[in-house]
């Protein structure tokens, strides 16, 4: 998938995210077998990793949320282009701090995984944190670029 399909459909762009970052919460051995329960890291790490996973579920209803505001503001203003932007715009800028936030729990939850990870793993999350978290930071803006092209394809 190229990044102008990312933009085509905003559920997609938003699923990729999301995606990633559960992909992040189950790349951590906190459930792994080889992990002994006793262990006090490997609890922390569970704790942090079912508590991340809330925020993410949290955070993809918001998104949604959002994404439904999007699309009524864009049918309300029918061909009305800068309309529908100015609306659209606003809506964005009142989720764009739970993107941030969430973007910041990310950052929380990789640094709370990384003392109980494998080298390989921590090199793994340190590569991709970035990568999800402008993503996230970007759903707003991602999600209404997708709305408008789908509008303007129609």
């Amino acid at each position: 998938m190229g990044s102008a399909d990312l933009f085509q459909d905003p559920d997609m762009s938003l699923r990729t995210a999301l995606a990633a970052a559960a992909f992040l919460a189950l790349a951590t051995p906190a459930f792994a077998q080889d992990a002994p329960p006793a262990d006090p890291a490997a609890a922390a790490a569970a704790q942090a990793q079912a508590a991340f996973e809330a925020k993410g579920q949290a955070f993809q209803q918001a998104m949604t949320a959002m994404q439904g505001e999007m699309q009524a503001a864009l049918t309300a203003a029918g061909a009305d282009r800068a309309r529908a932007n100015a609306d659209m715009d606003a809506i964005a800028a009142r989720y764009q701090p739970q993107a941030d936030a969430f973007a910041n729990e990310l950052d929380a939850f990789i640094t709370s995984q990384l003392p109980v990870m494998p080298a390989a793993e921590q090199a793994q999350m340190a590569q991709m944190g970035p990568m999800v978290r402008a993503q996230i930071m970007g759903a707003p803006a991602t999600v209404k670029a997708g709305l408008l092209q789908q509008a303007g394809a129609q």
